[in-house]
């Protein structure tokens, strides 16, 4: 069975949307038995990212960067996980009131220094949050579980 870890930041009704899509992109029943571990990115350990396959990452865009609690997962898990998890398959969604440059740029220096294998192009979204972007969500996700099987 492959195991997919969430971890997300979604204080927001937004948030929270895109990251019931991306956990229903994960519970797709095509993709067969998917072990679908949820983490807030506060609570994700350095166990939770070993176990898993595949990564599935979401935050919202602070003072121009990734969230603070985002941050926190990478800055207590990147040593300990970097090499044992090298290739492994990901994606995200970022979500902004008008400007996600900085949170783009530092999701691209992180996930590229752990040598993720990013699978499906990230969600980049500012403002209202769409039916397509929820759509965009779960096809998000459902592209890293299927990549990890």
């Amino acid at each position: 069975m492959v195991s997919v870890l969430l971890v997300h930041h979604s204080p927001s009704p937004a948030t929270k949307r895109i990251a019931e899509a991306a956990e229903a992109g994960l519970r797709l029943p095509e993709l067969g038995e998917v072990d679908v571990v949820i983490r807030p990115a506060l609570e994700a350990t350095v166990d939770d990212v070993l176990a898993a396959d595949a990564y599935v990452l979401g935050t919202t865009v602070n003072f121009g960067y990734i969230s603070g609690a985002l941050k926190h997962f990478f800055d207590t898990t990147y040593y300990a996980v970097r090499e044992p998890t090298a290739g492994r398959p990901f994606s995200y969604w970022i979500h902004g009131g008008y400007d996600t440059t900085g949170a783009e740029t530092a999701m691209g220096q992180i996930t590229t220094g752990l040598g993720w294998s990013l699978v499906f192009d990230p969600l980049i979204r500012t403002g209202e949050v769409t039916e397509a972007d929820l759509e965009t969500a779960t096809d998000l996700a459902a592209t890293v579980a299927a990549s990890a099987l």
